[in-house]
Order: structure tokens, then sequence, then C-alpha cells
């Protein structure tokens, strides 16, 4: 069950200077319909989800369900269902199951034979793109980079030759850090930060991965839901024997001989068999 809809302009978005009216706005009538029918609502936090359901005059038992007592609460949700109870899951923000563990309450709904509905709404992954200005007809959703820089740097690098705009979601704390990986990482890519997406304090950068991490190098951590997406790869011309050296020297570094060389594989397309063998003469000039 996704708590939160689409306003009907959604699609227009992009095309208005005004600031969206309330997060609340964004839900469909069939979501509220399905919030008033239930016996129960699954939700993160009962405080968030209450603003919600007062909003519109909806009186129904709130529970909370999130990462720390999922485990708990699945065997206890799925006894409910057995009794023929109706319970909707919602989220704090944006759609259910997108980078949070509703999946495995579903998953184990459908293998228990429970009918599992959804009532699409609006997705901070989807908005962003639209109001990005970046290709749509191909595109990759990552979700959340390793915290670490090296996991990240490594991920990021395995992310270089996919032919598709790439989109993350990130936190305010981290988000510098991982703009900056991604503007190394990723080279001179067009780029959108998306922040509080349909909410009050709605923000869009837009500009080169350089540019954006320039800026947030110099400013305090930005707060709220953050959404970056990143421009496909352009077309480069094969790397040069200098470049996949340094590309080597710089990954051997960080991590082992076998992930080094996956990680400029995947970076530049060399096939691995032949960075190997680069590597290994590299080693034994040193």
């Amino acid at each position: 069950m996704r708590a939160r809809g689409c306003r009907r302009a959604r699609s227009l978005r992009a095309f208005t200077s005004s600031r969206p009216r309330s997060a609340l706005a964004d839900i469909t009538i069939r979501a509220l319909e399905t919030l008033a029918a239930a016996d129960l609502v699954l939700c993160e936090d009962t405080r968030v989800t209450r603003k919600l359901t007062s909003h519109y005059g909806i009186s129904t038992q709130l529970q909370p369900y999130h990462e720390h007592n999922a485990a708990e609460m699945r065997p206890r949700v799925l006894a409910r269902l057995a009794e023929g109870e109706r319970i909707a899951l919602v989220s704090d923000a944006g759609t259910p199951l997108i980078s949070d563990p509703g999946y495995k309450l579903v998953r184990d709904a459908i293998v228990g034979g429970f009918h599992v509905v959804a009532a699409p709404g609006a997705s901070a992954a989807l908005t962003a793109l639209v109001v990005a200005g970046l290709p749509t007809d191909r595109f990759f959703f990552e979700g959340f980079l390793p915290p670490k820089q090296g996991a990240r740097q490594a991920r990021i690098a395995e992310l270089v030759r996919i032919p598709a705009t790439l989109v993350f979601y990130e936190t305010g704390p981290r988000v510098a850090a991982a703009m900056a990986d991604l503007a190394d990482g990723l080279g001179p890519r067009e780029a959108a930060l998306a922040r509080e997406l349909t909410k009050r304090f709605e923000e869009v950068r837009r500009g080169t991965l350089a540019e954006l991490a320039a800026q947030l190098a110099e400013e305090p951590a930005p707060k709220g839901e953050i959404v970056l997406v990143v421009g496909p790869p352009g077309e480069e011309a094969a790397p040069q024997a200098q470049d996949l050296d340094a590309a080597l020297v710089s990954a051997l570094k960080r991590v082992s001989l076998k992930d080094a060389v996956a990680e400029v594989s995947a970076a530049t397309g060399v096939k691995r068999r032949e960075v190997y063998a680069r590597a290994l003469d590299l080693a034994k000039s040193d």
C-alpha cells in the first residue's frame, strides 16, 4: 500500500514556478479509500502518518513497522491477515518498499497466499528523474551508495559504463562526499540534486558533477530527503595505456589486485584479462 499519491498536475511540475502546496496533497483518492477501509495501517513513524490520516479524517489504527522491529512484527502481521483483516503499509515519504524493509513483508504475504495490491503514488526517484532535465529513455536506480569511501568509490567504478541515467538516494551528512566521489569517478557529466521533493522547501540544483560537488563542499550539510540524478556517459575513446596504468596504480593503493582489476575493467571497458596482464607488468617493474 502506497501512502502518498500523485496529483494529476504532476506531469506539469517542471513547467510551473510555484512551490508545492503540501506533501499531504500528493495522495490519490484510491489511497485514501484504502487507508480508511483498512483494519490496521503499518507505518515507519506513527507521528508522521497521523498527520496524514488526521488531515483526511481517517481514524484507522496505526502501528510502527520499520527496520528495527520488522522481523518481530512480520509474524504478527501475517497472523492478523490469516484472521481476515485488511492491513495497509505506508512509508514516511515516497513509495514503500523502495530502499526500505517493506519488501520482506510483501514477500512473506505472497508466500502465505495473501492478496497483495499496490496503490500507485509518488516516488522520489521518478519525480527527481522528471525534473532533472536529463535523458529518461533509460535509467538505472542504484539507491544508496556505500557509506564508506573505499566501497563507495569501488561501486561508482562499476557504474561507469552503464549506458543510462543514474539515480541515487543519499543523506544530507553524506551527500557532499558522495558527490565528490561521483565527480571523480564518473567525470564531467550533467547532474541534478533534488531535495525535499513536493514539500515546502523543495529544491532542485542542476549542473555538472564537479560544479555541484564544489557547491556542496562550501556549504553546511543539507537537510531532508535527497535524490541525485546523473546523466549517462558520452561517447568516449578507448583508454590510453597511461590512463589504464594510472587507474590501476590508484586502485591498487586501496584494494587487492583482484579487486583492482575488476574495478578498472568495469571503469574502462577493457577486458579483465588485459587489465590483469597489465597489472602484473606494473608489479614486475616496481
